[in-house]
């Protein structure tokens, strides 16, 4: 299996353990208010949409391993600043924890996008399309 597929998985594999530590510590922290969203009660609805949130690396993890080359280039490159405005969008977080997790998190973004965009080239030399 290629190498860069595997830094990919591994990628998004410690994005979503960073995503939920933070979960996990503002539980902890008392940040959070467990069946509240932004101080309301959360409805199905909006539990849902959090899975379907959380669920993004997950997917990728799968996809980094799955998806042709010159795909999976550009959805890790989209779905990376995707990630990366969804989490700009909740600045500030509550505690410097989770200000210090966001970081992290866009650092692994950055090397996200940084492997997809640095390997593309190895993945087209290795097919001949160079």
């Amino acid at each position: 299996m290629d190498a860069t597929r595997i830094v990919l998985a591994g990628c998004w594999t410690s994005l979503m353990l960073v995503y939920l530590l933070g979960d996990v510590l503002r539980l902890f922290a008392g940040d959070h208010v467990p069946g509240q969203i932004d101080g309301r009660p959360a409805g199905d609805g909006m539990w849902t949409l959090a899975a379907l949130i959380m669920l993004v690396p997950i997917a990728m993890i799968l996809i980094s391993l799955l998806v042709p080359a010159e795909p999976l280039r550009w959805i890790s490159i989209v779905v990376s600043v995707v990630m990366v405005l969804f989490n700009l969008a909740g600045l500030p977080y509550p505690g410097s924890y989770d200000n210090l997790l966001i970081v992290v998190g866009f650092a692994v973004n950055g090397i996200i996008i940084w492997q997809a965009r640095a390997r593309a080239r190895a993945w087209a030399w290795d097919t001949g399309a160079a």
